[in-house]
């Protein structure tokens, strides 16, 4: 951890969801193999499943389906699927509810997503829908990230300079984006980011922060 991170310039502290909250490599993996198995695909490579973990549920099926026409249909079963049977399948980062009931009142908490019309629902299902004082989705901005706008929308919400959020997130488009937006990175179990400090682990932050 860097010696340069002061808590006490912190007041905001906002969490990625999949791969940072949640292991939702499970769930990610059976929603979008489905979606593949009905157009007679193959499942996910190692390749496609890095992208589909980082990128928004539409710009995925644009990589998976490059004929235009395929693509209209896959888009088109997409959003008549449910993504509720696969929310089962993912995992609570085990210090995530312990953390949140500590940051409170001295931080706020808010989360930068790039899923869409799904990130309510998880929150709902695992019992987390009070816990965050503001949540941003990819439907919320114009655009998702790798592009700062959902951690500057977080800034503008709570009226503080970007330099007071801490962002905990664990892939490339989390950097980019922290870096666009002048937010701090913390990265989450990927030493290969740039960020002001590494953590494995959620205890790791809390014992940071509180």
């Amino acid at each position: 951890m860097s010696s340069l991170f002061n808590p006490a310039n912190t007041k905001v502290v906002a969490f990625d969801c999949d791969g940072v909250m949640f292991d939702s490599s499970e769930a990610n993996k059976a929603y979008y193999n489905q979606i593949l198995r009905h157009f007679g695909k193959p499942a996910l490579s190692p390749e496609q499943f890095a992208y589909t973990h980082m990128h928004t549920a539409d710009d995925s099926i644009a990589y998976l389906f490059e004929d235009k026409e395929v693509l209209e249909a896959a888009q088109a079963y997409r959003k008549q699927m449910t993504y509720m049977p696969f929310i089962r399948h993912m995992q609570m980062e085990p210090y995530l509810k312990s953390l949140l009931a500590g940051l409170k009142p001295r931080y706020k908490t808010a989360i930068a997503s790039n899923r869409t019309d799904t990130m309510h629902k998880v929150l709902e299902v695992h019992g987390l829908e009070n816990e965050f004082d503001f949540v941003v989705s990819a439907l919320d901005v114009d655009r998702p990230k790798p592009y700062p706008d959902q951690l500057l929308k977080i800034s503008d919400y709570f009226q503080v300079e970007p330099e007071a959020i801490i962002f905990v997130g664990d892939s490339q488009v989390d950097e980019m984006a922290a870096e666009a937006a002048g937010v701090p990175l913390v990265a989450y179990d990927n030493p290969g980011l740039s960020a002001r400090f590494h953590i494995r682990s959620l205890k790791e932050l809390k014992l940071v922060l509180l």
